[in-house]
């Protein structure tokens, strides 16, 4: 078998005899997604309806042991080489330290993250780091608490603020905070900017995507990178950084004049998903919480590898299948193509 490390070349015909989760572009999956629910404590316009996502029947929803079994399985025999729970929003998961410190114990050397509204966090945090959470990404889209509620449909900003400030403080490092620009909270930009300058967070913009439930979505109203650097330049100096890792979506810029605790350059970063996609360089395989692979956010397909899980099939059947669903990947999202349809499901029921 090749190594589990290295780059497979584009192969248009039969899959190759490789572990890894490869496609017919060359590209390798070797970072994992995994929704643990649709449930959420906010309604956020641009990923849920109002009234929330349909529940999800709780003997489709992967299990504790079932969500360890397959991140394991997945470390093990598909080259996976970190995870990040999502949802909805994990805390909404009681069991989420029960995960958390049964993936450490299977994968004592996986980097464990999770992305996180940040309601709640408070409470939980220490527990959670104790489980084995590595990392954290907090959503929090502004700091003016009227345009927060409007645009979660709950006035809940002050827990997130106490949620970010707890994760700093149980010695996550970096604590990202991810933000996805709107109209109405592009002017704010600089000082949002400001805030996670000060908390000692790293910012990242988000170009909105169109994956709300309400269908809202425009591309000519949706706020772009260029614009979000726009704004920020008008307060900040932004001087272009290096990125080590071409898999990473962030577009970095060191913020003059600031630094992080230890003396480096205080950066902030903007993800271009829609005009400046990263597709070519996609390195992720995502499992909804029904247990079933979505090779991209934006496909419709997806594989039921839990229903294989609990058929009894051996671990070696389910990474099989695994690797055929990754195998079909498509080649990018074709957002602003003839050709380009959304899909089906909104963020908040695929996991981001």
């Amino acid at each position: 078998m090749t190594s589990t490390t290295g780059t497979v070349p584009r192969t248009r015909g039969t899959r190759p005899d490789t572990p890894l989760l490869i496609d017919t572009f060359g590209r390798t999956a070797r970072d994992l997604r995994v929704s643990l629910t649709e449930k959420c404590s906010l309604r956020c316009t641009y990923c849920m309806p109002e009234e929330g996502l349909s529940p999800i029947p709780d003997d489709r929803r992967m299990t504790t042991d079932e969500v360890v079994r397959l991140v394991a399985l997945g470390h093990r025999e598909l080259g996976v080489h970190e995870v990040r729970f999502t949802g909805g929003e994990p805390l909404m998961r009681q069991d989420l330290e029960r995960i958390i410190a049964g993936t450490r114990a299977a994968c004592p050397d996986l980097p464990i993250a999770m992305t996180s509204n940040g309601v709640g966090l408070e409470h939980r945090i220490g527990g959670l780091v104790e489980a084995g959470l590595d990392r954290i990404n907090i959503s929090l889209d502004t700091v003016n608490r009227a345009e927060f509620a409007e645009l979660t449909r709950r006035d809940r900003l002050p827990s997130v603020i106490r949620g970010v400030r707890a994760a700093v403080a149980a010695g996550l490092d970096p604590v990202k905070v991810n933000a996805v620009p709107m109209r109405a909270t592009l002017p704010g930009a600089p000082d949002l900017l400001e805030w996670a300058l000060s908390e000692g967070v790293q910012l990242r913009f988000i170009e909105e995507m169109p994956l709300d439930a309400d269908n809202t979505w425009s591309r000519v109203e949706m706020v772009t990178a260029a614009e979000v650097l726009d704004s920020l330049g008008t307060r900040f100096d932004l001087i272009p950084a290096s990125r080590d890792d071409p898999s990473a979506p962030a577009e970095l810029w060191e913020v003059a004049g600031h630094t992080r605790s230890g003396g480096a350059p205080a950066t902030v970063g903007v993800i271009a998903t829609v005009t400046r996609n990263f597709c070519a360089a996609c390195d992720r395989t995502r499992l909804t919480a029904e247990g079933t692979v979505r090779s991209c956010l934006f496909s419709d397909a997806e594989t039921d590898v839990l229903g294989v899980l609990r058929s009894g099939a051996p671990d070696e059947e389910v990474a099989d299948v695994w690797r055929g669903a990754m195998w079909g990947k498509q080649a990018g999202h074709g957002i602003g193509g003839t050709a380009f349809h959304r899909p089906k499901r909104s963020m908040g029921a695929i996991g981001g």
